[in-house]
């Protein structure tokens, strides 16, 4: 829902409205808690929708204490997710950066201690994420608020932040259900490979995979958000010529990316699975999964910043439709077929 402010925020700062990014983000602030409540509803009955899905027992409980122990944030990630596109759509993103790297930097200590030393296992990392995201939203509100660089575009709390929810909902919704369709979908390819032959194999080699995929999908992912930034910027200062130079650059880019991880994937494919475990029967399949999510990676890294390109231009409800046919209609159909009836596993 956040990603509404990528288009908000970045024409009203394309047009000069500064004043308008500080109550966009306000009213994005306000929705997106609320939106935290059902969510947090359902996390804490994590465990019990597994099971009815009909998953592993042990699988679904550990997931289920992992879900509830990760609640808490759920907020910190609202707040933050409205800092971020804030300050990325006035291209101010050096003190996201630093804000980052500080709170990476405490939270190796803290999962460390949570984890290792509190006895808390897989629960401790889940409260050291959440411990992370509430160090990280604190340090990037206190630059606003005394920063100079946001002295024309936050200048406090207003009430016009609650007028205009509506309109904001007409594109908070579809750009949470554009991001929901492909996310969800890859969640369901966790779920399906747990009705597979050897489930705890599956299981933990898909989410080695996903794992894996969204580590490499970190910098299609930072260039959909500067592709959305700039496209929405543009826009927003009546520019559409330098918006579609920006749109070819960033796809150059992307594809290059794209294919220089995927070499570099398969090259280290054999050694890779060591990262996660030390059983030879999962190390061997990660290494034939990497040549798969190669070419992945180079397809969603281009289908990221065609995503960016949507939200820079408010073109939301489209990307929204589109993901529902590519996922739902032909990518977890496919998915199915090729698993249980021609027998390719996870794979």
């Amino acid at each position: 829902m956040a990603s509404a402010l990528d288009t908000f925020c970045g024409q009203s700062y394309g047009a000069k409205q500064y004043h308008m990014l500080g109550i966009h983000k306000q009213r994005a602030m306000i929705v997106l808690l609320l939106a935290s409540i059902p969510l947090a509803i359902i996390w804490a009955n994590t465990g019990q929708i597994l099971l009815f899905f009909k998953q592993d027992p042990q699988i679904s409980a550990e997931a289920g204490s992992y879900a509830r122990f990760m609640i808490p944030s759920i907020f910190a990630y609202a707040l933050l997710q409205c800092h971020v596109r804030f300050l990325q759509t006035q291209n101010n993103v050096v003190p996201m950066m630093v804000s980052s790297g500080i709170t990476t930097f405490l939270h190796i200590f803290i999962c460390w201690f949570l984890v290792f030393k509190s006895g808390l296992g897989n629960k401790g990392a889940a409260l050291a994420n959440a411990i992370s995201y509430w160090i990280n939203v604190p340090l990037l509100a206190i630059y606003v608020r005394i920063s100079p660089s946001c002295k024309r575009t936050w200048t406090g709390f207003s009430k016009e932040a609650f007028h205009g929810i509506p309109e904001f909902l007409k594109l908070a919704i579809p750009s949470a259900v554009m991001i929901c369709f492909e996310i969800w979908s890859f969640e369901m390819m966790v779920l399906l490979s747990g009705l597979l032959p050897n489930p705890k194999l599956e299981t933990s080699v898909l989410s080695i995979s996903l794992n894996t995929c969204s580590l490499v999908y970190m910098i299609p992912l930072g260039l959909s958000g500067s592709i959305s930034t700039r496209v929405s910027n543009e826009l927003g200062a009546g520019r559409p010529r330098a918006a579609r130079l920006a749109i070819y650059v960033s796809l150059m880019m992307v594809a290059t990316e794209g294919l220089l991880a995927g070499t570099l994937m398969i090259f280290c494919r054999r050694a890779w699975g060591y990262l996660y475990s030390t059983e030879e029967e999962i190390v061997n399949y990660v290494g034939d999964m990497l040549v798969l999510i190669a070419t992945s990676n180079l397809i969603d890294g281009i289908q990221s910043v065609l995503s960016g390109i949507a939200r820079g231009c408010g073109w939301q409800k489209i990307g929204a439709v589109i993901n529902l046919g590519a996922y739902y209609f032909l990518g977890i159909p496919v998915a199915i077929l090729l698993a249980f009836v021609c027998h390719f596993g996870g794979k």
